[in-house]
């Protein structure tokens, strides 16, 4: 075997000096293999911690056939009624790792179907009870991933984010077929662009127009007047059509509200969850 060097000349014409590139050759048989000088592999940056958050692998779905949307009966069309003769009980802020089972329980009981608005980092920490819920044929609706009762006033891409990241964490839950047909606001401060924001995600916006506030205890002298307060008015605002806010989580004192609550309500009126296919 003998092995020689081959130079081979390349003149670029038009520049101050010529490139002579110098190419080792080794000849081997009929094999001919050239050996060229090592590229340099580009410096690869990490991606910051604190970049701006991306939508899972779950938004690139191919999407649903989009939903027929209508303006609610509240501000920015938001709904505040269900526009039926039905009554919604709407728990929100949840999953609770206490409170939610046993207010499961209460509604299972009695073939009570109601309407579950929840934060989207709690649904990541409990998706076990995200399912208990979806099993027993309640309602799901997206609260915000957590709870910023500014959240209107968030630039539009953190928005998007927030109500995106919500659904996706309640669809890895139950699966990516089940619709999260409703959002609603933190605190309810909707907006037009957060109204028109969830509807491009396939939600329609609710509200209430019964409001026991049973997550303010300052004017109340203890547990038993806080419930007596919480009872009494829903009580006495709830008409055929309401949506009744409360909340489930860190509200042990809502849950035993509606012990007595329950009963009263469902022998005067038609209880169920929002229905799935929109207001």
């Amino acid at each position: 075997m003998s092995a020689r060097l081959v130079g081979v000349r390349f003149a670029i014409f038009g520049l101050p000096a010529a490139v002579v590139v110098l190419l080792l050759v080794t000849l081997s048989g009929d094999g001919i293999t050239v050996t060229r000088p090592a590229q340099p592999v580009p410096a690869v940056s990490a991606v910051p911690v604190a970049a701006a958050p991306l939508p899972s692998p779950t938004t690139s779905a191919s999407p649903s056939p989009s939903p027929t949307f209508h303006d609610g009966d509240g501000r920015f069309g938001a709904f505040i009624t269900t526009g039926s003769q039905a009554v919604a009980l709407t728990f929100d802020d949840g999953p609770d790792p206490i409170n939610t089972p046993k207010l499961l329980a209460m509604l299972r009981e009695r073939h009570i179907h109601a309407t579950f608005c929840m934060v989207g980092f709690r649904v990541r920490d409990r998706p076990d009870l995200v399912r208990a819920i979806h099993a027993d044929g309640h309602t799901l609706c997206n609260h915000s991933w957590q709870h910023l009762l500014n959240l209107a006033q968030r630039d539009d891409a953190y928005i998007d984010w927030d109500l995106r990241h919500t659904n996706d964490m309640i669809r890895a839950a139950v699966g990516t077929d089940v619709p999260v047909r409703y959002f609603r606001a933190p605190g309810g401060n909707f907006t037009p662009a957060l109204v028109a924001k969830a509807r491009s995600l396939g939600m329609d916006s609710i509200s209430w127009d019964v409001d026991p506030r049973d997550w303010e205890h300052t004017h109340d002298s203890g547990a038993s007047a806080h419930i007596s307060r919480v009872v009494s008015h829903v009580k006495g605002h709830t008409r055929p059509g309401s949506i009744v806010l409360s909340h489930d989580n860190g509200q042990p004192n809502t849950i035993t509200a509606y012990q007595y609550l329950l009963p009263w309500l469902q022998e005067r009126f038609t209880l169920a969850g929002l229905p799935a296919a929109g207001l």
